[in-house]
């Protein structure tokens, strides 16, 4: 699990090089954008980014500690701080924020890294130094999309963090999927993902999961891994979805799974 942590640990730094070289180019009408959050613009994507930081770090020195995660009133102070901020602050102080987390991710001795588990600020349980790290990641990743889909419509998530996330994506796609999207219906789907390679099912009941690949399934699905990813978090709109994602079947079609996955 510790060669888990080194690598996404790695990756993240490499996010926030990325992040940090685009943000250092914006100019104000830059920061105004419409994002590819559907509600925020740039600078708000940035917003996000830096208070999660914050809280995140906040959770991490918690459990270095021995004092537990930040409590709910820590995190709506957090938010409020950033919430008032002009969109030059954010853009300012967004890289500063995950530096400070990124720093203290990279300063964790192999010990730490295999051992430490993180008490989380919302319902669920403590999670290894990999996985606390794979949950930043991802949403680092997302939203860096985000960012980058306000200036080029063919953006993609960063193909160095896709390995980690498709491994680490399976959790999300129960939390995320809504069977109500299908219309009542019931369906499996196969999934062929490619960039990595990688074969399931998806079953579409009462609740969405991934099973193993079905032996007569009511569609297939194949696309490249990262629009996969874009998919179960909301990110999928026509116009940014490659001419290489083809579902076959008629029981199922992307405007479906569009519903079924409507992001957060």
């Amino acid at each position: 699990m510790t060669d888990r942590a080194d690598q996404t640990i790695k990756v993240l730094r490499s996010e926030l090089d990325e992040l940090a070289a685009l943000v250092g180019g914006f100019g104000a009408d830059d920061l105004a954008r419409q994002s590819g959050a559907a509600e925020w613009d740039v600078s708000q994507v940035l917003s996000h980014l830096g208070s999660g930081a914050e809280i995140s770090l906040a959770a991490l020195e918690g459990a270095l500690q021995g004092t537990g995660s930040p409590n709910f009133e820590f995190i709506q102070g957090v938010w409020a701080r950033w919430d008032a901020m002009s969109r030059a602050q954010r853009a300012e102080e967004v890289v500063t924020a995950n530096e400070a987390l990124v720093r203290r991710f990279e300063g964790l001795d192999p010990k730490t890294r295999e051992d430490l588990q993180v008490e989380l600020w919302f319902p669920a349980p403590p999670v290894d130094v990999a996985g606390y790290a794979g949950m930043r990641l991802s949403e680092f990743a997302h939203h860096t999309w985000d960012v980058k889909v306000a200036f080029d419509p063919a953006a993609t998530l960063d193909p160095e963090a896709l390995d980690l996330l498709i491994a680490g994506g399976d959790a999300f796609v129960g939390f995320l999927g809504k069977p109500e999207g299908l219309g009542g219906r019931q369906a499996t789907v196969a999934v062929h993902v490619t960039a990595p390679e990688r074969s399931f099912g998806l079953d579409i009941r009462e609740a969405v999961a991934v099973v193993d690949v079905p032996s007569e399934p009511d569609a297939v699905l194949t696309a490249p891994a990262e629009w996969w990813l874009r998919l179960v978090s909301g990110r999928h709109a026509p116009e940014h979805t490659p001419v290489t994602v083809e579902i076959t079947g008629d029981a199922v079609t992307l405007d479906d799974l569009r519903r079924i996955f409507p992001g957060f």
